[in-house]
């Protein structure tokens, strides 16, 4: 595993939408943590693609979650790797490190990270702004993840990898989302 490189990353967010939202395990920490990266992303400059899982029937994905980099596709697929408009939009990023986050962990957020390793992306989930709607299950999708090569890892390491430093410009911005 790479530490994550900022100019090498897309961020991926699956399904934090509001009725997943409101059915998962510790979703207000979800939200907030999913808030963080996302803004992150943003003043990064960081490409980022938001997911929605039947938006008429699941509602919209959370405000907070959204920024001015994000390219928002609707699915039906549980895999976003298996949309076409999904498919398109990463392959014509062209970095290779995928940062993953959303809900479900065990359905969703696991089908998008095998897909996405085995088309050769290094893959990192965010444990803390991942959720299911059981510790169970959220738990096997993370050990099953985990046991075909996917960094398992959390927001405040992905932030500051992606600063190296804190003389980066974006410091101080970055450190105010945290504190």
């Amino acid at each position: 595993m790479g530490m994550l490189d900022s100019s090498n990353s897309v961020l991926v967010i699956i399904d934090i939408q509001e009725k997943l939202v409101n059915a998962a395990l510790n979703g207000e920490k979800t939200v907030t943590n999913a808030a963080k990266i996302s803004r992150a992303a943003e003043i990064l400059n960081i490409p980022t693609i938001i997911t929605e899982q039947y938006p008429k029937g699941l509602g919209q994905t959370i405000e907070c979650v959204k920024n001015n980099n994000a390219n928002i596709i609707e699915k039906t697929s549980f895999s976003a790797f298996q949309e076409e408009e999904f498919k398109q939009i990463i392959n014509s990023i062209n970095k290779k490190q995928i940062i993953l986050c959303g809900i479900e962990g065990h359905i969703c957020v696991l089908q998008t990270a095998l897909d996405l390793k085995q088309q050769g992306y290094e893959v990192f989930v965010l444990k803390d702004c991942t959720s299911s709607r059981k510790d169970f299950e959220l738990n096997t999708g993370l050990n099953v993840m985990h046991q075909y090569g996917i960094n398992i890892t959390c927001v405040e390491i992905a932030l500051f990898q992606w600063l190296k430093t804190s003389k980066h410009p974006h410091f101080k911005e970055i450190q105010k989302l945290i504190i």
